[in-house]
Protein backbone atom coordinates (compact mmCIF):
# COMPACT_ATOMS: atom_id res chain seq x y z
CA UNK A 1 0.00 0.00 0.00
CA UNK A 2 3.07 2.90 -0.35
CA UNK A 3 1.13 4.34 -3.52
CA UNK A 4 -0.90 5.95 0.12
CA UNK A 5 2.36 7.83 0.91
CA UNK A 6 1.93 11.42 0.46
CA UNK A 7 4.70 13.55 1.25
CA UNK A 8 3.57 16.98 2.72
CA UNK A 9 -0.15 16.17 3.38
CA UNK A 10 -0.23 17.77 6.35
CA UNK A 11 1.52 21.02 4.84
CA UNK A 12 -1.17 20.95 1.63
CA UNK A 13 -3.86 20.44 4.79
CA UNK A 14 -2.94 23.63 6.28
CA UNK A 15 -2.59 25.71 3.02
CA UNK A 16 -5.86 24.30 2.05
CA UNK A 17 -7.27 26.54 5.70
CA UNK A 18 -5.12 29.36 4.23
CA UNK A 19 -6.75 29.56 1.09
CA UNK A 20 -10.43 29.06 2.87
CA UNK A 21 -9.33 32.26 4.87
CA UNK A 22 -8.60 34.44 1.40
CA UNK A 23 -11.66 33.32 -0.08
CA UNK A 24 -13.77 34.42 3.07
CA UNK A 25 -13.25 38.20 1.97
CA UNK A 26 -14.62 37.84 -1.17
CA UNK A 27 -17.50 35.58 -0.12
CA UNK A 28 -18.33 35.24 3.56
CA UNK A 29 -20.67 32.38 3.15
CA UNK A 30 -18.13 30.11 2.02
CA UNK A 31 -17.18 28.81 4.98
CA UNK A 32 -21.07 27.31 4.98
CA UNK A 33 -21.01 25.80 2.11
CA UNK A 34 -18.13 23.32 2.51
CA UNK A 35 -18.92 22.69 6.53
CA UNK A 36 -19.96 19.48 7.43
CA UNK A 37 -23.96 18.89 7.18
CA UNK A 38 -24.99 15.55 7.57
CA UNK A 39 -28.56 16.63 5.87
CA UNK A 40 -26.90 18.21 3.06
CA UNK A 41 -24.86 15.09 2.36
CA UNK A 42 -27.87 13.02 1.91
CA UNK A 43 -28.99 14.86 -0.05
CA UNK A 44 -25.89 15.07 -2.66
CA UNK A 45 -23.44 17.30 -1.52
CA UNK A 46 -20.85 14.85 -0.90
CA UNK A 47 -17.62 17.38 -1.14
CA UNK A 48 -18.86 18.47 2.45
CA UNK A 49 -17.14 15.09 3.83
CA UNK A 50 -13.72 16.02 2.87
CA UNK A 51 -14.27 20.10 2.58
CA UNK A 52 -15.51 20.05 6.38
CA UNK A 53 -11.55 19.88 7.37
CA UNK A 54 -10.76 22.93 6.06
CA UNK A 55 -14.23 24.68 6.17
CA UNK A 56 -13.88 27.03 8.95
CA UNK A 57 -10.94 29.32 8.96
CA UNK A 58 -11.80 31.15 12.43
CA UNK A 59 -8.87 33.52 12.42
CA UNK A 60 -10.79 35.76 10.17
CA UNK A 61 -12.17 36.95 13.09
CA UNK A 62 -9.49 38.79 14.58
CA UNK A 63 -9.28 41.10 11.33
CA UNK A 64 -7.98 40.95 8.19
CA UNK A 65 -4.20 41.90 9.60
CA UNK A 66 -4.64 39.90 13.15
CA UNK A 67 -5.95 36.94 10.85
CA UNK A 68 -3.25 36.46 8.81
CA UNK A 69 -0.92 36.81 11.13
CA UNK A 70 -2.35 33.75 13.34
CA UNK A 71 -2.91 32.38 10.05
CA UNK A 72 1.07 32.43 9.57
CA UNK A 73 1.79 31.16 12.64
CA UNK A 74 -0.53 28.09 12.55
CA UNK A 75 0.99 27.07 8.96
CA UNK A 76 4.57 27.49 9.96
CA UNK A 77 3.71 25.20 13.17
CA UNK A 78 1.88 22.78 10.75
CA UNK A 79 4.76 22.83 8.03
CA UNK A 80 6.93 21.99 11.28
CA UNK A 81 4.91 19.14 12.81
CA UNK A 82 4.37 17.72 9.29
CA UNK A 83 7.98 17.45 8.92
CA UNK A 84 8.80 16.21 12.37
CA UNK A 85 6.52 13.86 12.04
CA UNK A 86 7.42 12.63 8.74
CA UNK A 87 10.89 12.37 10.16
CA UNK A 88 9.82 9.85 13.25
CA UNK A 89 7.32 7.87 11.69
CA UNK A 90 7.81 7.74 7.82
CA UNK A 91 6.23 9.54 5.07
CA UNK A 92 3.72 6.42 4.69
CA UNK A 93 3.00 6.13 8.43
CA UNK A 94 2.34 9.75 8.58
CA UNK A 95 0.28 9.82 5.50
CA UNK A 96 -1.91 6.85 7.34
CA UNK A 97 -2.09 8.82 10.63
CA UNK A 98 -3.89 12.03 9.15
CA UNK A 99 -6.16 9.84 6.50
CA UNK A 100 -7.44 7.55 9.70
CA UNK A 101 -7.54 11.32 11.68
CA UNK A 102 -10.10 12.69 8.65
CA UNK A 103 -11.99 9.18 8.17
CA UNK A 104 -12.51 8.98 12.45
CA UNK A 105 -13.37 13.03 12.79
CA UNK A 106 -16.11 12.06 9.17
CA UNK A 107 -17.53 9.09 11.32
CA UNK A 108 -17.61 11.43 14.65
CA UNK A 109 -19.83 14.07 12.94
CA UNK A 110 -22.24 11.55 11.52
CA UNK A 111 -22.91 9.95 15.00
CA UNK A 112 -22.56 13.14 16.87
CA UNK A 113 -25.61 14.62 18.25
CA UNK A 114 -25.03 18.13 17.68
CA UNK A 115 -22.55 19.79 15.34
CA UNK A 116 -19.79 21.17 16.43
CA UNK A 117 -18.48 23.58 13.45
CA UNK A 118 -14.71 23.80 12.82
CA UNK A 119 -14.33 19.93 13.80
CA UNK A 120 -11.26 20.06 11.19
CA UNK A 121 -9.22 21.78 14.01
CA UNK A 122 -9.41 18.60 15.82
CA UNK A 123 -6.87 17.20 12.76
CA UNK A 124 -4.20 20.38 14.28
CA UNK A 125 -4.84 19.11 17.64
CA UNK A 126 -3.52 15.45 17.22
CA UNK A 127 -0.79 16.64 14.89
CA UNK A 128 0.28 18.42 17.99
CA UNK A 129 -0.44 16.01 20.55
CA UNK A 130 1.46 13.65 18.82
CA UNK A 131 4.40 15.95 18.45
CA UNK A 132 4.47 16.99 22.30
CA UNK A 133 4.41 12.78 22.84
CA UNK A 134 7.22 12.05 20.64
CA UNK A 135 9.16 15.02 21.41
CA UNK A 136 8.38 16.73 24.67
CA UNK A 137 11.35 18.67 25.80
CA UNK A 138 10.96 20.81 23.04
CA UNK A 139 10.30 24.37 23.78
CA UNK A 140 8.16 26.85 21.86
CA UNK A 141 8.17 30.60 22.75
CA UNK A 142 4.36 31.61 24.08
CA UNK A 143 3.98 35.22 22.72
CA UNK A 144 7.75 35.26 21.39
CA UNK A 145 9.21 35.46 24.83
CA UNK A 146 8.42 32.98 27.22
CA UNK A 147 10.00 29.40 26.29
CA UNK A 148 7.74 26.29 27.78
CA UNK A 149 8.21 22.72 26.71
CA UNK A 150 5.81 21.26 24.37
CA UNK A 151 4.80 18.73 26.80
CA UNK A 152 3.00 21.36 28.91
CA UNK A 153 1.31 22.95 26.38
CA UNK A 154 -0.40 19.73 25.43
CA UNK A 155 -1.66 19.32 28.97
CA UNK A 156 -2.84 22.58 28.43
CA UNK A 157 -4.70 21.50 24.74
CA UNK A 158 -5.96 18.16 27.32
CA UNK A 159 -7.68 20.61 29.94
CA UNK A 160 -9.16 22.42 27.44
CA UNK A 161 -10.65 19.89 25.96
CA UNK A 162 -11.74 18.37 29.14
CA UNK A 163 -13.73 21.89 29.86
CA UNK A 164 -15.26 22.19 26.27
CA UNK A 165 -16.77 18.33 26.83
CA UNK A 166 -18.04 19.57 30.65
CA UNK A 167 -19.72 22.67 28.45
CA UNK A 168 -21.22 20.24 26.75
CA UNK A 169 -21.03 16.16 26.98
CA UNK A 170 -22.95 15.43 23.86
CA UNK A 171 -19.41 16.20 22.18
CA UNK A 172 -17.78 13.36 23.85
CA UNK A 173 -18.37 10.81 20.69
CA UNK A 174 -16.81 13.41 18.38
CA UNK A 175 -14.05 14.14 20.31
CA UNK A 176 -13.16 10.31 21.49
CA UNK A 177 -12.86 9.64 17.42
CA UNK A 178 -11.15 12.69 16.72
CA UNK A 179 -8.19 11.85 19.11
CA UNK A 180 -8.74 8.16 18.14
CA UNK A 181 -5.81 8.35 15.51
CA UNK A 182 -3.49 9.77 18.28
CA UNK A 183 -4.34 7.07 20.52
CA UNK A 184 -3.40 4.43 18.47
CA UNK A 185 -0.42 5.91 16.74
CA UNK A 186 0.98 7.38 19.96
CA UNK A 187 -0.42 7.75 23.19
CA UNK A 188 -1.31 3.93 23.88
CA UNK A 189 2.32 3.01 22.51
CA UNK A 190 4.03 5.69 24.99
CA UNK A 191 2.10 4.36 28.03
CA UNK A 192 2.81 0.89 26.62
CA UNK A 193 6.98 1.92 26.50
CA UNK A 194 6.80 3.62 29.85
CA UNK A 195 5.34 0.34 31.04
CA UNK A 196 8.08 -1.54 29.72
CA UNK A 197 11.14 1.02 31.14
CA UNK A 198 9.90 0.95 34.39
CA UNK A 199 9.38 -3.38 33.88
CA UNK A 200 13.20 -3.16 33.38
CA UNK A 201 13.95 -0.32 36.17
CA UNK A 202 12.21 -2.98 38.53
CA UNK A 203 14.02 -5.76 36.99
CA UNK A 204 17.56 -4.73 36.81
CA UNK A 205 17.06 -3.47 40.34
CA UNK A 206 15.75 -6.89 41.35
CA UNK A 207 19.00 -8.37 39.73
CA UNK A 208 21.55 -6.16 41.13
CA UNK A 209 19.87 -7.13 44.86
CA UNK A 210 20.58 -10.79 43.86
CA UNK A 211 23.62 -10.22 42.79
CA UNK A 212 24.97 -8.50 46.08
CA UNK A 213 27.11 -10.99 48.39
CA UNK A 214 24.96 -12.35 51.32
CA UNK A 215 27.05 -10.83 54.77
CA UNK A 216 28.44 -14.57 56.11
CA UNK A 217 28.43 -15.03 60.01
CA UNK A 218 32.09 -15.92 61.44
CA UNK A 219 30.22 -17.85 64.53
CA UNK A 220 27.31 -20.15 64.42
CA UNK A 221 25.50 -21.95 67.52
CA UNK A 222 25.54 -25.91 66.94
CA UNK A 223 22.16 -26.20 69.03
CA UNK A 224 20.02 -23.17 67.58
CA UNK A 225 21.87 -22.26 64.79
CA UNK A 226 22.23 -18.32 65.75
CA UNK A 227 24.97 -16.25 64.82
CA UNK A 228 26.64 -13.06 65.65
CA UNK A 229 24.23 -11.22 62.61
CA UNK A 230 20.91 -12.84 63.71
CA UNK A 231 21.74 -11.82 67.62
CA UNK A 232 24.59 -9.40 67.82
CA UNK A 233 24.56 -9.32 72.00
CA UNK A 234 25.66 -13.24 71.63
CA UNK A 235 28.87 -14.60 73.11
CA UNK A 236 30.16 -17.85 71.89
CA UNK A 237 32.67 -20.41 72.56
CA UNK A 238 34.18 -23.86 71.83
CA UNK A 239 33.06 -27.06 73.47
CA UNK A 240 35.21 -29.72 73.68
CA UNK A 241 33.79 -31.39 71.39
CA UNK A 242 35.18 -28.84 68.66
CA UNK A 243 31.88 -27.23 68.21
CA UNK A 244 30.42 -23.67 68.25
CA UNK A 245 28.06 -23.28 70.62
CA UNK A 246 26.42 -19.22 71.97
CA UNK A 247 26.41 -18.44 75.35
CA UNK A 248 22.94 -20.24 75.81
CA UNK A 249 23.66 -23.71 74.88
CA UNK A 250 27.05 -24.34 75.88
CA UNK A 251 27.32 -28.00 77.23
CA UNK A 252 28.10 -29.24 80.87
Amino acid sequence: MGWLAFPGLFRFYAMFHALVFGLQFFRKDIGMMLEFDRAKILEGEVWRVVTFLFSSSKVSAFGPLAGALLLFIMVRIAFMLSDALEGAWGVFRTTLYFLAGWLFLLLGNFISPVAFSGSGFLLYGTAFLAFATLFPKVEFLMFFIIPMQVRFLAILQGVLLGLTLLADYRLFPLFLLGHLNYLLWAGIPALRGQAKVVQSVQRRRSFNEKKLPKEEAFHTCATCGRTEISDPGLEFRIGTDGEEYCGDHLPD
